[in-house]
């Protein structure tokens, strides 16, 4: 797919071929049980959106990561593909999606304007992301970051400043066909970016300036109805509570089973006393915690990170326990999180999210995980 024309002409095509594939491939589900599931889970039985001091958040207690559907990890997926996963998301009770521009260069945007076109608006949350503003490219290059597997042709500058925030709205508005975005999240904007590096506190400062009061008026506009950051760092989180009023926050990678202490310390009591709320990203760490042999979009996991999750498999094991189910679980448990959002790759994932929100976890399974300090002692757990 080398430009942007071959792209929509594949598109416009492709389209009642992905109808049908994806209604072959979900013909033989059974709704029954996933209403059951939903249900069960709290997915189709919304909580408030709003927290205790009036602030918008997700009314969802799971949701679905779109960063595989852009083709994250160098990892593609096909049209048909991407939309029975967003079907099956749909079907199992999953309203809260998220995405961004940056994932496969506009791609995960497009696709979910396929999938939504289709859908009440009032029945879905949408949040998407800025921190990038895209512009035509003969070529996509392929980025140090994501490592997208078929990036649409466009490449990209980091642009914090307002006027880029508002154009990057108006864009995420235009691939998505939504006249109005639920949340909106400031992109990447930490230290750990490999991209920005020295770089960093002269963009974080471009942000308190620029994109933090544009997205406030832009909540007061109407065009949004909440903004945050979406990082995987705490560090930018605490800054952007110092310099300015955020809603919700999507941090990624930080509250896990793996890694949950600091977030529980730091970021938790800052949420509480503002009446913001957090969507977790990465619950499963990249995988890892389904065995994948990758953390955290790092790379290879450290010995000790392998450890504790070889600790965590013989808890869980001990306890007849699916420890996806469990970690999935974990990250929805604090009353501070509004939603976790696991992401999908293959098309059963999102029924099977749904699913294990709704499974019972007996107490002494949690109560272990504390007493061999595989978990915090102030940890929320499931009740």
């Amino acid at each position: 797919m080398n430009t942007r024309r071959d792209f929509l002409a594949t598109f416009a095509t492709a389209s009642g071929a992905l109808v049908a594939a994806s209604s072959q491939r979900l013909v033989a589900q059974d709704a029954a049980p996933a209403a059951a599931a939903s249900a069960a889970s709290g997915v189709a039985l919304p909580q408030s959106d709003k927290t205790a001091k009036g602030r918008y958040r997700p009314p969802f207690r799971i949701g679905l990561g779109s960063a595989p559907i852009g083709g994250s990890s160098g990892l593609g997926i096909t049209h048909a593909q991407s939309f029975a996963i967003m079907e099956n998301a749909w079907n199992a009770g999953i309203r809260y999606y998220d995405t961004s521009p940056f994932y496969g260069y506009g791609l995960a945007e497009h696709r979910f304007n396929h999938f939504l076109s289709e859908k009440p608006r009032e029945e879905f949350v949408l949040s998407t992301k800025v921190g990038r503003v895209f512009e035509a490219a003969a070529n996509a290059p392929k980025s140090a970051l994501g490592g997208w597997a078929n990036p649409l042709p466009f490449k990209y500058k980091y642009d914090y400043t307002a006027e880029g925030t508002r154009r990057s709205v108006e864009d995420s508005l235009q691939r998505l066909g939504l006249a109005s975005i639920d949340i909106v999240f400031i992109h990447d904007l930490a230290p750990d970016n490999g991209d920005l590096k020295e770089t960093y506190p002269a963009y974080f400062e471009q942000a308190v300036k620029g994109a933090m009061p544009e997205l406030i008026k832009m909540k007061e506009e109407g065009i949004i109805k909440a903004w945050g950051l979406g990082v995987n760092h705490i560090d930018p989180i605490l800054g952007a509570f110092k310099e300015s009023d955020p809603d919700v926050i999507l941090m990624a990678c930080n509250y896990t089973l793996i890694d949950h202490t600091a977030a529980i310390e730091k970021v938790f009591p800052l949420c509480e006393e503002r009446g913001a709320s957090l969507v977790i990203g990465s619950p499963l760490n990249n995988g890892f915690l389904t065995g994948r042999d990758r953390f955290n979009y790092g790379g290879k996991p450290t010995a000790e990170q392998i450890g504790k999750r070889t600790k965590l498999e013989a808890v869980a094991k001990k306890h007849a326990v699916d420890l996806r189910t469990a970690a999935l679980q974990f990250t929805a448990a604090p009353a501070v999180v509004s939603a976790t959002i696991p992401g999908a790759r293959s098309v059963p994932q999102p029924q099977e999210n749904v699913t294990s929100m709704g499974v019972k976890i007996p107490a002494d399974f949690w109560a272990e995980l504390k007493s061999e300090k595989l978990l915090d002692a102030s940890a929320p757990v499931p009740a």
